[in-house]
């Protein structure tokens, strides 16, 4: 096969690649803390066929070489956790981190997943969930006759019921932070798993220790900057269409050798 073909081959898969994230970022632009996925490229390996600084002779050496470069790979995507904007809503139980560190949530096994994605209901039992009935964790029980809810920047959560003097304390919601949040793996559903890569949670006070702070009544929007992305897909697009190009033109290059011969 001819290299240029190969070369562009994989040129187009890698854009095509990073065109199904861009859609997706573009999908998400709506939804409640979700992060944007950037994708990252690597050249592969390549062909040495004059190794630079080869010796010419006894007293000379070549100032460059020629290395012929097999093409592209997609070598791995990556969340980009910076901070989306802020909504404000004005709901008791509408809550966003501002700054690093997850809330914990309780899945239907037992196992404990993160989410920035503050969004909370309460369900028949009082229970503090997210839109997935998937319950908080630690888990915050909310009295039925209770009046209002209040949550503090440091998680504190208390509630005022019919008669009561002062408010009622209900618990505390912890944050978890990771050394490495983009190793996080992503389960869909605005929730993701620990990885050996992400490192191990460290449980924190919201606001202590590098942990953000809770803001009641605000939800955290996606992170997803919309002219960014079409500026985005409009250059991938423009790529994938160059490689194309090149198919073309290298297919025209051998039809004319075969037809020369």
């Amino acid at each position: 096969m001819n290299s240029a073909l190969w070369v562009s081959k994989t040129g187009m898969a890698a854009q095509d690649t990073k065109m199904t994230a861009i859609s997706n970022n573009l999908a998400n632009v709506n939804t409640v803390g979700f992060k944007r996925d950037r994708v990252v490229f690597e050249d592969l390996f390549y062909s040495i066929q004059r190794q630079p600084g080869a010796q010419v002779d006894d007293m000379n050496q070549l100032p460059s070489g020629v290395q012929l470069g097999s093409g592209v790979r997609v070598v791995g995507t990556q969340k980009v956790f910076t901070q989306g904007n802020t909504q404000n809503t004005s709901q008791e139980l509408d809550l966003a981190v501002m700054g690093q560190g997850f809330f914990q949530i309780e899945n239907s096994d037992g196992e404990i997943v993160y989410s920035r994605n503050g969004q909370f209901h309460v369900n028949a039992e009082g229970l503090m969930v997210n839109s997935q009935g998937l319950p908080l964790e630690p888990q915050i029980q909310i009295p039925e006759n209770a009046l209002s809810i209040s949550v503090g920047v440091d998680g504190n959560v208390t509630a005022t019921t019919p008669g009561d003097a002062t408010a009622q304390q209900l618990g505390q919601i912890t944050l978890a932070n990771f050394i490495n949040p983009a190793g996080l793996e992503a389960l869909g559903g605005n929730l993701f798993r620990e990885t050996e890569a992400s490192g191990m949670a460290q449980e924190l006070i919201a606001g202590e220790d590098g942990a953000g702070t809770i803001k009641q009544g605000a939800l955290e929007g996606s992170n997803v900057a919309v002219v960014e992305e079409m500026v985005d897909m409009i250059t991938t697009q423009r790529a994938y269409e160059m490689n194309a190009k090149v198919v073309s033109a290298a297919d025209e290059m051998l039809k004319f050798v075969s037809q020369s011969m």
